[in-house]
């Protein structure tokens, strides 16, 4: 425990700070003020703000020293790296505390997963905060291992920071007054809940709030922003890989100003933070699309801290901790040096990953055949991918026929997909046509697949289909890119078939490689496997798949792919 007597005496001046922040220029987020002062740090928090001795000194003449960035929403998982690889990556651009959903390894590994990721985490120098998962499964349309259930979230509810629940996804059964959620809010621990209402408007986002979930990262529009806003909601601005909202809901924070806005990166590829930056890159990209770096700083820190309740981070003030970013100038925003807890980011232990969590992909032998659809004719249910969103759209097409079965169109960009249960080996298909990934050959799988993570496929060749499937159950899950019935590129992800065990280096690599054979392919779009694991996130309007066959999110129902 931190000696509180010390602190007090640090900060009053009758004792030498531990270290003093001397010469730069202090980002206050109260009074969005730059104060040209010194910060005196004394066992990892800031006594005062002013002029102090210490025992060291950090010269920070002509460089801006604000709070370390907070990640407001996020799922490790999606970074493919294990947590401590993920620290080195994002502590050096200054994210220095996240707030994550561990829904992905929960729908593989149930809470055995999640506790063992919360304690893998405990001893990183990135503060981690966790909530509960909610919806696992997101809705019943997916095919977890098993579903979390009451019992099983008061449990993590119980663990140290784990701050609330995550975010809940079945707004039909909130908004519908469905007891078995209703029950997951009455929960001890539970009175903190982040949302997730994607295209929720009017009376019905009326009747989402009044259950007492006071955040969304799912809005996609200026107009659905500002109903957020308007309903008291904290609004969670999302730039993710494949879900890009932050242009978009910038403009609300010059109508409204920041007061219940942060920043969050939800799903991020490991490219994508190594190649543009995490909660950094949103500050750079709101300052460079004009908003004040007072304002884009205080989304990235104090408000994300706010609204989770984290009273200690998020400002550079007395007996806040002391995470601190020098920046060498408010454009670029890579700081030069990162503080945690006031001091520099060491050496990060590597985790060790049991047996355990590995070998979770469990398949029935999966053939050309079992993506075979009989057609007679008329017109099928196609889901239509939408660019740098996770929303689709619902089309309706006449597919190509041969041989009395639809068939991939390349000419008309109609390629097939296919969800297999992969946790179970139920041998469960679910069949579709999509729109929207360009194919003109090949096939395309991943074991990660939001929410539930099934094997998710899709092709224009049936045969380089089951090859896909058929690697992916040789390397324990992963991403595999599939032509002419050979590997053209593959990453494997053997923890829970989310998860490499490699290094930042080879895991980026082996992405690059996924995306560069994808294209090959004729897929052009930025996030293609981002993009294809939403497909099967079924509470994401408007038409998705999963195991059990299409969803229309909108009507929340199965339905046929006969339209």
């Amino acid at each position: 425990m931190p000696d509180l007597a010390r602190r007090l005496a640090v900060a009053r001046g009758d004792e030498p700070a531990d270290l003093v922040v001397r010469g730069g220029r202090v980002f206050s987020v109260f009074t969005r003020e730059w104060l040209e002062t010194d910060v005196a740090i004394v066992d990892g928090h800031v006594a005062g703000l002013g002029d102090y001795r210490g025992d060291e000194e950090l010269d920070a003449s002509g460089r801006h020293v604000v709070p370390g960035f907070v990640d407001a929403h996020m799922h490790l998982e999606s970074s493919k790296l294990l947590v401590d690889e993920f620290a080195r990556l994002v502590l050096p651009l200054g994210t220095t505390t996240v707030v994550v959903d561990p829904h992905e390894i929960a729908n593989v590994l149930g809470t055995d997963g999640v506790h063992w990721l919360l304690d893998v985490c405990g001893g990183l120098p990135l503060d981690v905060y966790f909530m509960a998962s909610s919806c696992v499964p997101a809705s019943s349309f997916e095919s977890p291992r098993r579903p979390l259930s009451p019992g099983d979230l008061e449990g993590l509810l119980r663990r140290r920071r784990v701050i609330g629940l995550a975010e809940m996804m079945n707004f039909p059964g909130i908004v519908s007054g469905d007891e078995r959620e209703l029950a997951k809010l009455r929960l001890p621990g539970a009175e903190h809940v982040d949302g997730h209402a994607p295209g929720v408007v009017g009376k019905t986002l009326n009747a989402y709030a009044a259950a007492g979930i006071y955040s969304d990262h799912e809005a996609f529009t200026i107009e659905e922003g500002r109903e957020r806003l308007r309903a008291g909601m904290w609004l969670l601005i999302r730039e993710a890989s494949a879900a890009r909202n932050l242009h978009a809901l910038l403009p609300l924070a010059r109508e409204y100003g920041t007061g219940r806005i942060a920043f969050c990166t939800d799903d991020r590829e490991p490219e994508h933070i190594a190649e543009d930056g995490h909660v950094n890159s949103m500050v750079r990209d709101a300052v460079a699309a004009g908003t004040p770096p007072e304002d884009a700083l205080v989304m990235a820190t104090l408000n994300p801290a706010t609204w989770h309740g984290l009273r200690h981070l998020g400002a550079i003030a007395p007996g806040y901790q002391a995470d601190l970013l020098l920046l060498p100038d408010l454009e670029s925003f890579v700081p030069e040096t990162v503080l945690k807890r006031g001091r520099p980011v060491g050496e990060i232990e590597r985790v060790e990953v049991p047996e355990w969590v590995k070998h979770t992909v469990r398949v029935r032998h999966v053939a050309a055949r079992d993506f075979a659809i009989p057609w007679e004719g008329g017109d099928a249910r196609v889901i239509g991918v939408i660019p740098d969103q996770i929303v689709t759209e619902s089309l309706v097409e006449e597919p190509s026929v041969e041989d009395g079965h639809a068939v991939a169109d390349p000419d008309r960009d109609l390629a097939k997909i296919a969800v297999i249960e992969r946790h179970l080996g139920t041998g469960r298909v679910g069949l579709g046509l999509v729109r929207g990934f360009g194919l003109r050959s090949g096939a395309m799988a991943s074991t990660f697949s939001h929410d539930a993570h099934n094997i998710i496929v899709v092709g224009v060749d049936e045969q380089d289909m089951a090859r896909a499937i058929a690697r992916l159950t040789e390397i324990g899950g992963g991403v595999v890119v599939v032509e002419d019935r050979g590997v053209r590129a593959e990453l494997a992800l053997p923890v829970a078939g989310l998860i490499s065990e490699a290094p930042l280096a080879e895991v980026v690599a082996a992405s690059r490689g996924c995306i560069e054979a994808a294209a090959k392919l004729g897929c052009q779009l930025p996030s293609p496997f981002q993009t294809m694991a939403f497909l099967a996130l079924s509470v994401i309007p408007s038409l998705k798949i999963t195991d059990q066959g299409l969803v229309d999110v909108d009507r929340f129902e199965l339905v046929p792919l006969r339209a």
